[in-house]
């Protein structure tokens, strides 16, 4: 994909940067927020449905909670509770670590990306669709209502995830982490954690409306392909 170049001009037309510049506002400022919130109320309005079906689906093939959430890094390094659908079992981390140890170069392969593309926590059927879909992250427009989060932006990471920014991690913290962005769009799951560092940079870097619009409508025909997710 062709690399997002700076353009001051248009960023100046379509998001406030003075107060971002000052480390009053992240990333996108007021303008930003304004489409954020009207953006989130009609999807969740949209999903109700959705909201109505799916947890009891869920709930019948792994009894428990329904909703997750998990700790993330936000705006100025402020952390928040991330809201998910659950797609994996609830003992997780000890089917990890069980997987871990009858399969060694498991463990290499999620240092790497974080991720598994055979993951034996996924819940069966429900949880894989719902992770290759991206529709467990529906939920998270609630934490773009609350201000935690932005509909486009970087990655939400742990804390831990953010030591591997290294000197990005100032850059990560300017803006409001987003459900989607340019990780999404590039390969998300297929790529390196390297990667994600960089296409998280150069969204921050480069945000303007029109970006996030151009986002917005190639994230939904990455879902609709299921492209680098699992």
């Amino acid at each position: 994909m062709p690399a997002f170049q700076p353009e001051a001009d248009v960023c100046e037309a379509t998001y406030s940067v003075a107060s971002q510049k000052a480390g009053i506002l992240p990333v996108g400022g007021g303008v930003k927020r304004l489409f954020d919130v009207a953006f989130s109320t009609i999807a969740l309005v949209s999903a109700l449905p959705f909201f109505l079906i799916v947890p009891i689906i869920i709930y019948f093939v792994s009894p428990g909670q329904v909703f997750f959430s998990h700790t993330r890094v936000g705006f100025r390094g402020k952390e928040f509770r991330c809201f998910k659908l659950r797609t994996m079992v609830l003992d997780a981390d000890r089917v990890l670590e069980d997987h871990f140890a009858e399969f060694p170069e498991a463990r290499m392969e999620f240092e790497e990306t974080r991720k598994l593309k055979n993951d034996p926590r996924v819940i069966p059927v429900v949880g894989s669709f719902l992770r290759k879909t991206s529709l467990d992250e529906l939920p998270q427009f609630l934490n773009v209502l609350r201000g935690d989060m932005s509909v486009v932006g970087p990655r939400p990471v742990t804390q831990l995830e953010l030591h591997g920014y290294g000197e990005a991690s100032g850059r990560y913290k300017s803006a409001r982490p987003g459900i989607t962005g340019l990780w999404q769009v590039s390969g998300r799951s297929d790529l390196p954690f390297s990667k994600r560092v960089e296409l998280d940079s150069r969204y921050v870097s480069n945000c303007t409306l029109p970006r996030d619009l151009v986002l917005i409508s190639r994230t939904i025909g990455v879902l609709l392909n299921r492209q680098g997710a699992y």
